[in-house]
């Protein structure tokens, strides 16, 4: 019994699919693409979008050729977090887009000397150092910033091959874009929240 009603089933869809004119067939392509064009832009525009890293100055946390999905929804919901890997357009030219991962929050006071990062902020009547385990390669890159209340100091991982915030200040939170959410390239390392950290101070 119940093979036949699937056979029926199929038969009729066959029948309908038929009986279908070009004209219609055209029109039901039409209203597929439409509402594949109501789903998925929004998504890309306003949720998530692909990026490719290009270079090393996030290595060994990302590697050149890795292919990310970036998250854009969260920072409408939150405020960015310190250890936050973000994609952002670069303040020097905002048609050009940087990975990297934020150290100094809006506020904040930042002093950099090589590897060494120390912090100032309200919470803290002295400086605290941050713990940084996802940096391997030294650097002997100094710099100062007192950040504003818009604004994020950001460093790639590779300290010794990043163009970051020592060499060009901070980048204002209205450039960021978001922050990485899923790693699908390489198929071995693909995972959720890649280069996640928390710090704790």
């Amino acid at each position: 019994m119940q093979e036949e009603k699937i056979e029926v089933v199929s038969t009729d869809m066959n029948n309908v699919t038929q009986k279908q004119s070009p004209r219609q067939s055209f029109w039901e392509l039409v209203r597929f693409a439409v509402v594949a064009i109501l789903i998925v832009v929004p998504i890309r525009v306003f949720v998530a979008q692909p990026f490719v890293v290009s270079g090393s100055s996030m290595y060994p946390t990302f590697k050149n050729g890795d292919y990310l999905i970036v998250d854009e929804i969260s920072y409408y919901l939150s405020e960015p977090k310190r250890d936050d890997v973000v994609v952002f357009r670069y303040p020097g030219d905002t048609t050009k887009f940087y990975i990297k991962r934020i150290i100094g929050l809006p506020g904040e006071t930042i002093n950099v000397a090589g590897n060494v990062v120390t912090i100032k902020n309200d919470e803290h009547t002295e400086t605290f150092v941050l713990d940084q385990p996802f940096v391997e390669n030294s650097s002997n890159k100094t710099a100062h910033q007192t950040l504003k209340s818009d604004e994020y100091f950001v460093m790639g991982d590779n300290r010794s091959a990043s163009s970051d915030s020592r060499y060009w200040g901070p980048v204002p939170e209205k450039l960021l874009i978001g922050k990485a959410f899923l790693r699908l390239l390489p198929i071995k390392q693909i995972g959720v929240m890649p280069g996640a950290y928390t710090q704790t101070e």
